[in-house]
């Protein structure tokens, strides 16, 4: 689906858009990889961003980095900003290739004024792990999508999601961004990041009048989300360690050190497949505790890499996490990267939690009051 073309006049009122935070529930580490795919579900904490027409220049602010705003013009074309751009990454990724695209269809670019506030740390700052760098990503090109009156399904808001997350970060999956921009439970599976880099320099060089519309238009190898329904006979309880994890560092990582664990990886990777596949199936019929077993064995195939490839997965306050909730009968596993930030547990919907929470009080692990973030859009499938 292509946005109509057309100069558009900026709406006069602001534009306010939420999106969640994401928890990983399986297939973590696979989901780099293109077509392996992962289970994520979002939750009701947000990233809002609100936009408001300006004039001459723009600004961010954010309650994350300082109340003082930042600056931004174009300068060729291009937006700078004033100061270090560093904490503003994503949405400068996410402004570039959402006004690219509104360029294309005939759209004049306006300035605006951003103000981001969180929902995803704790009142000290420390975040608790639920994908802000992919909220701020997907409310902002919501918000520009609104702007500049593109109209656009939510699977094309991903690819320009995904296309501004990959220009700041090469080997983030994008399943955080599309928990964010889906909402509920999803099974996604990444993109072939090589074949977008090499479609992005073909598009370039072809000297094509809408290049980044025939990349929108393109097949993505590998890439797909599909909507999972909201089981009725388990819940989702999540902890938090308290102690942050870098995403980033610990993918990068473990890509480095897969020539250490190379005769398992395949393995690791065909297994991850299975499992997820196997959880999806049994959150589609929601099948309590065949959804259980395989949250065991998502734990399992974590170990056994994190041992092959020399890299800490699961940190002590996790391992104790997940064996407190397994003594209430629950499945319990590292969320994400793992290496801190939070663990999930899967439990029947009637099970006593009591005993479970006052175990992860005495090992500083805290309970986060979290509730899946219904779907928006819930018609509105890839």
């Amino acid at each position: 689906m292509t946005a109509a073309a057309g100069p558009v006049a900026p709406p006069a009122a602001p534009i306010e858009v939420s999106a969640p935070g994401k928890l990983f529930v399986a297939g973590e580490y696979a989901v780099v990889e293109a077509g392996y795919p992962a289970v994520l579900v979002a939750v009701d904490r947000h990233v809002t961003v609100r936009l408001a027409r300006a004039e001459g220049a723009g600004s961010i602010a954010s309650d994350q980095y300082g109340r003082l705003p930042v600056v931004w013009r174009r300068d060729g074309g291009r937006v700078v900003l004033d100061h270090d751009s560093r904490p503003f990454d994503y949405v400068l990724a996410a402004i570039d290739v959402v006004e690219r695209f509104a360029a294309e269809q005939g759209r004049e670019l306006g300035f605006y004024d951003i103000t981001i506030t969180s929902e995803l740390d704790d009142q000290s700052g420390r975040k608790f792990g639920l994908g802000s760098s992919a909220a701020v990503t997907a409310a902002t090109v919501r918000a520009l999508d609104r702007f500049y009156a593109l109209d656009l399904p939510t699977e094309r808001l991903l690819r320009l999601a995904l296309l501004a997350t990959v220009a700041v970060n090469p080997m983030g999956s994008g399943g955080d961004v599309a928990a964010s921009l889906y909402g509920g439970w999803i099974r996604y599976a990444a993109l072939d990041r090589e074949w977008l880099r090499s479609a992005q320099a073909a598009a370039q060089a072809s000297g094509a009048v809408r290049p980044l519309t025939a990349l929108l238009e393109a097949d993505w190898p590998g890439l797909s989300v599909r909507r999972l329904p909201t089981p009725g006979t388990m819940r989702l309880v999540v902890g938090w360690t308290g102690v942050p994890a870098s995403t980033t560092r610990l993918v990068e990582r473990m890509q480095s050190r897969k020539g250490a664990a190379e005769a398992h990886y395949p393995d690791f990777l065909a297994a991850s497949r299975e499992c997820v596949d196997a959880l999806a199936d049994a959150i589609e019929r929601d099948d309590a505790a065949a959804a259980k077993a395989q949250i065991h064995r998502a734990r399992g195939l974590l170990t056994s890499l994190a041992r092959a490839a020399g890299v800490d997965i699961e940190t002590p306050a996790l391992r104790a996490l997940c064996e407190t909730a397994e003594s209430v009968g629950a499945a319990a596993k590292s969320s994400g990267a793992g290496g801190g930030d939070c663990g999930i547990v899967l439990v029947d919907a009637d099970t006593d939690l009591e005993p479970m929470l006052r175990d992860w009080a005495l090992s500083d692990v805290r309970h986060l009051s979290l509730r899946v973030q219904q779907p928006c859009d819930a018609g509105d499938a890839s």
